[in-house]
């Protein structure tokens, strides 16, 4: 999961993404804090989220971490670059996925409507990683942050009475690493969006939007609240 540089109404269409039917399919599950794959092991399997959430993070030269993205139910990770896996992924919750062998997708035999979904799925990564990169440059701390809650919400957001609640299995680190900022700084802009009643805290990580359509206001750039 990339968080999309312009979230708009119409967004909810592209990120409500169908989780991965496991029936009669080749599964693994992993705890949370366990690996799936390190950045540089050979890229053998590809996986589709079926459950639980994922983190895919790198080191970069000066030993700062970078999360990459966020895997949720209906995202596909382990897509190999020189037939390798190009960042760390572990389990932040107790995740289900669907396996599939590299060496299956790559001829011409086997399940052609799979090979549509992965597809899709790759292309839906290089998008989505194309918007990120430009969300990192040009957003504002409370921009990032907003955009970041309003794809959590359409994609995994749950009623709440008149209202959605979102939980996150990421800490408030994890959040800073992938949105570019620090730690201090997701932590005052969560107080900044309390604060204005756009959104509620219960338990550090339950967030429940109590504004949706400010908080989408903000995530384009009105911060009129």
């Amino acid at each position: 999961m990339y968080v999309s540089a312009t979230h708009t109404a119409n967004d909810v269409l592209r990120t409500n993404m169908p989780r991965p039917n496991i029936t009669r399919q080749r599964t693994v599950t992993i705890n949370p804090g366990k690996h799936l794959f390190l950045e540089g092991d050979r890229a053998d399997r590809i996986y589709e989220v079926a459950s639980g959430v994922l983190r895919l993070t790198r080191i970069m030269e000066d030993g700062r971490r970078q999360v990459i993205a966020f895997g949720y139910p209906g995202d596909t990770v382990g897509f190999p670059s020189d037939g390798l896996y190009h960042t760390d992924c572990d389990a932040l919750a107790p995740t289900t996925l669907v396996v599939h062998r590299r060496s299956d997708l790559e001829t011409a035999k086997g399940d052609a409507a799979l090979h549509q979904r992965l597809l899709r799925a790759a292309l839906r990564e290089i998008s989505g990683m194309q918007d990120h990169f430009m969300m990192l440059g040009r957003k504002s701390s409370i921009e990032k942050l907003a955009s970041f809650l309003m794809v959590l919400t359409d994609r995994v957001g749950a009623p709440l009475g008149d209202f959605n609640q979102v939980l996150l299995p990421m800490t408030r680190g994890d959040i800073a690493d992938f949105l570019g900022l620090t730690t201090e700084t997701v932590s005052r802009t969560f107080t900044q969006l309390r604060k204005s009643r756009v959104i509620a805290i219960d338990h550090v990580n339950t967030i429940i939007i109590l504004k949706p359509i400010a908080l989408r206001c903000i995530a384009v750039g009105d911060e009129s609240i």
